[in-house]
């Protein structure tokens, strides 16, 4: 880890380097229970970690309260829910059961050990997401459990706030707008009561990371670093507001902290990071980063995470050479991301037959299963969307513009109609940049112009469609949005690499 980034995480932190050890910030709440007050602060600070998802610091701070108050029912109540982790759908039904079990072995008897109505009910909350029946039908009437807690509290933002995030679950992991919309109101009315709550502030940028609502979780984004310094993962929530507007800067200066201060999710954190640096035409920043990350790449995670950084550096950078210089390492697994960008090099250098080896290769691990239907998540239809896009690239290499367009436009549907998926492309190359990049080649430039167009209201200030709509503006006799391009790119790359291609370009053009 370079000295930059220690220095951001500890100053963040609100730590001296060399100084003992303090308790981190991480917001401020009002949760009362029954407890003393032993108990209650670490309870309290059990729920700080969870409302900024740092599940397991979480989870040791409600364990810590069990120790000093057996008996205390909230300190399972909140290790259980530690176990839920609503917008990435993962629930570990096992060790909540088990908790709850630690406090007494039936919902009577754990109902029991609450000595007041409101603890009841946060309990009975509890005991039914973790009951009978699917996890679908469990998180649904989890959420009416915290509608009807909610209700009953007005004055609680507690109950607010841990409703606004079963929303967010409710559709086990993909966005529904209308359903984000209503959990990032009341979390909206959480923070407006409360400006240093960290839930609040972080169930408003996940209702709102897409770049329509992005302007709405702006506030929050601005606020949450500060709310939530010593939790990792609140530096980098920021940046979910930051990447759907386009904001490389921010991006890259919280990704930066949050990858200093944490470890659990620091893949993810890198990879953003990695994108956040080639957006910025800052390539060497990015090698620099993908090198640093390269010995940690078969531990854990990081195979995925390796992989992932190394193929977005790839596209973005368009060192096509790189990617069939460095095939996969031995032992990992060939996605159909990386078959594609070795297939997108190949006819980008003209190596057709090692092109289609990659196309090969991406059709045997779709298995040739069928088209999925419009609108399923990202995990089934991306490598739909890749096939096609590659078999059009192909197809345009091989002298058939009509077939390749005909191809493309079915990526593109296939694609927007995908649930948005926050962060970095899922499609590494979105299909509207690729058949952007086609329509310009084949001097189409009007068609070329609108599909940048519809690649950035997916990826604001994506560097490379910006890249594109420059040219085909130019080349179509749009000079207001030519140069509207031009000048985005001048501000995205006002610290970019000497050697980016057509950064001279576009500094000298005339406006």
């Amino acid at each position: 880890m370079n000295r930059h980034i220690i220095f951001l995480a500890t100053m963040a932190l609100g730590l001296v380097p060399g100084s003992a050890h303090s308790q981190p910030r991480l917001g401020t709440i009002h949760f009362p229970t029954s407890a003393g007050p032993a108990a209650q602060r670490e309870f309290e600070t059990g729920v700080l970690w969870m409302h900024s998802f740092e599940y397991d610091s979480a989870a040791a701070a409600f364990r810590r309260a069990q120790a000093l108050e057996p008996g205390f029912a909230m300190a399972y109540w909140g290790e259980a829910m530690s176990y839920t982790h609503p917008v990435w759908n993962e629930q570990d039904l096992t060790l909540a059961r088990a908790t709850l079990e630690r406090l007494g072995p039936t919902p009577a008897v754990r109902r029991a050990k609450a000595p007041t109505a409101r603890e009841q009910g946060w309990l009975q909350a509890v005991e039914i997401l973790y009951g009978e029946g699917s996890k679908p039908r469990r998180d649904t009437l989890y959420a009416r459990a915290m509608e009807r807690l909610a209700e009953a509290n007005p004055e609680d933002d507690e109950a607010k706030a841990f409703l606004s995030l079963a929303l967010l679950g409710l559709n086990q992991g993909v966005r529904d707008v209308p359903t984000y919309i209503r959990a990032g109101a009341i979390a909206e009315e959480v923070f407006r009561r409360n400006p240093d709550h960290p839930g609040g502030a972080h169930y408003m940028i996940h209702a709102f990371d897409d770049p329509t609502h992005a302007p709405l979780g702006l506030r929050a984004a601005r606020a949450y670093s500060t709310i939530a310094p010593g939790a990792a993962h609140a530096q980098h929530m920021t940046t979910h507001i930051f990447v759907a507007l386009g904001m490389w800067d921010d991006l890259v200066a919280q990704n930066e902290v949050a990858a200093g201060l944490g470890d659990y999710h620091s893949w993810h954190y890198t990879i953003w990071l990695g994108y956040g640096y080639a957006q910025q035409g800052r390539f060497a920043k990015a090698g620099e980063l993908l090198d640093r990350m390269h010995p940690l790449g078969h531990t854990g995670r990081g195979e995925g995470g390796l992989q992932m950084m190394r193929l977005h550096y790839l596209v973005n950078t368009e060192r096509w050479e790189m990617a069939l210089r460095e095939p996969p390492a031995e032992g990992q697994f060939v996605t159909a991301q990386e078959q594609f960008v070795r297939g997108l090099a190949a006819f980008r250098l003209n190596r057709p037959e090692a092109g289609m080896a990659a196309l090969e290769g991406l059709r045997a691990l779709r298995g040739g299963r069928p088209v999925p239907a419009p609108g399923v998540n990202a995990t089934q239809a991306v490598p739909a969307i890749l096939l096609r896009a590659l078999e059009a690239v192909a197809l345009h290499a091989q002298g058939q513009p009509d077939a390749a367009v005909r191809a493309l436009r079915e990526a593109t549907a296939l694609e927007d109609a995908m649930p948005y998926e926050f962060g970095p492309p899922e499609v590494l190359k979105p299909s509207h940049e690729l058949l952007g990049e086609i329509l310009l080649d084949l001097g189409r430039a009007a068609e070329a112009q609108r599909e940048f167009e519809a690649a950035l209201a997916l990826a604001p200030k994506r560097a490379l469609s910006l890249r594109g709509l420059w040219h085909a503006a130019s080349a179509a006799g749009d000079r207001e949005t030519a140069d509207k391009a031009r000048s985005s790119l001048i501000a995205i790359w006002h610290n970019a690499d000497a050697d980016v291609p057509e950064l001279g370009a576009v500094r000298s053009a005339r406006p």
